[in-house]
């Protein structure tokens, strides 16, 4: 299907439900669906975004901006997953926490203000990677239009390209307890650590990039591409100074490199007889 299709199916896939509510983390993926929830709709269609200790203030921001540009209405709303031992004790199915506690947030708000739809930005990719957190919304009744329809990640980004969106190319920005091996307790002040130990490479002009946190150690991961030139160009010495500072006592470049969902790879082995 041609991607202008698909871009009219989504269209109409809005124009049927009348009214929406987007669940909206300001990645590039919600966002879409809030630019296209918000051309169709107008102000029957609302963002909200959940604000909890694993979500950056910096992504916050960048959710509000962006909100701003398209001219969806935004609401902001506070999640309690970190309340929740199922979640802090990051078990491999941690996600599923995460989206029940979201959407048991979005569910009734909805019901409130009028909308009978909750809409995520989930995308077709998504459905292939290994996503606990997508059961629960669907547990919840909550509606992916972009899998919906087969829009993959890289259409994703053309789809906002060729609608104006500047931050297109943005890079995935998942939640901060991603940084942690399954099984290690997540803390508000290890997912402080973790945000700022990535601000700080991020105002370097590291964009794309994480710290997995394990225990004491912090593990940065670039883009292969990227390695050469980070150690070439960084003052290594002041970064592990800053790093330790945070909190961590060894700090580590994964050579392998960035690549999203890493962390999963330790599941064929959970699985493995």
């Amino acid at each position: 299907m041609m991607l202008t299709e698909k871009l009219e199916q989504l269209k109409a896939l809005f124009a049927e439900m009348e009214q929406a509510l987007i669940a909206y983390s300001g990645g590039v993926d919600s966002t879409l669906v809030a630019k296209i929830a918000y051309d169709v709709l107008g102000d029957r269609a609302l963002a909200v975004t959940a604000v909890s200790p694993s979500l950056l203030p910096e992504e916050l921001a960048d959710a509000t901006a962006q909100a701003a540009t398209i001219g969806i209405a935004h609401k902001i709303v506070h999640t309690h997953e970190m309340e929740n031992p199922n979640y802090t004790s990051n078990p491999v199915n941690r996600c599923y926490f995460c989206k029940s506690e979201l959407h048991d947030t979005l569910k009734p708000l909805a019901l409130e203000l009028g909308y009978p739809y909750v809409v995520d930005g989930v995308n077709a990719d998504d459905l292939h990677d290994y996503r606990p957190g997508i059961q629960a919304a669907k547990e919840r009744g909550a509606r992916s239009p972009l899998a919906e329809i087969g829009v993959t990640k890289a259409e994703v980004r053309q789809l906002s390209q060729q609608l104006g969106l500047p931050w297109w190319e943005k890079p995935a920005q998942p939640c901060l307890s991603s940084r942690f091996p399954y099984g290690e307790e997540i803390t508000i002040a290890k997912l402080q650590r973790v945000g700022r130990a990535e601000i700080y490479l991020r105002n370097l002009g590291w964009d794309n990039l994480r710290v997995r946190s394990e225990g004491d150690t912090a593990r940065i991961e670039l883009p292969p591409e990227k390695i050469a030139d980070f150690v070439l160009k960084t003052d290594l010495p002041t970064l592990v100074s800053t790093f330790q500072n945070l909190g961590f006592i060894y700090v580590t470049l994964d050579l392998e490199g960035y690549r999203s969902g890493k962390l999963n790879q330790v599941l064929q082995h959970i699985a493995a007889p």
